[in-house]
């Protein structure tokens, strides 16, 4: 079994910075995706960036530039970088990881891009 937490949401201003992180504990394999994805009340699930544990990335064109998605692997944790934030930012903030066909995703967590 997998559990992944993420923390480091909160409130931030316009214009603002913040930066997310997901800790994922237990069996975890040496060959793994982990990603992050966003969702708020009116729409669906949204992918926002992956990370394999190799070093590749992806981004969504909506965050490329900037978010910048990194993983530590000794530590097993995932951060997600994220600049120049807007209003559109807002939502609930979820991790991902993806090894051997399962998938597993954390609580979530709320990111408030308001004045």
């Amino acid at each position: 079994q997998v559990q992944l937490v993420e923390s480091g949401g909160g409130l931030v201003q316009p214009g603002g910075s913040l930066r997310l992180s997901c800790k994922a504990s237990g069996s975890i394999a040496s060959i793994y995706t982990m990603g992050w994805y966003r969702q708020t009340p009116e729409k669906e699930r949204k992918f926002l960036a992956l990370i394999t544990s190799g070093g590749l990335r992806d981004y969504d064109d909506s965050v490329e530039g900037r978010f910048t998605i990194s993983l530590d692997t000794a530590k097993k944790t995932m951060s997600l970088q994220m600049n120049s934030l807007t209003a559109e930012d807002t939502a609930v903030y979820y991790c991902r990881l993806l090894q051997s066909g399962i998938q597993y995703e954390g609580q979530g967590t709320q990111v408030t891009v308001a004045s």
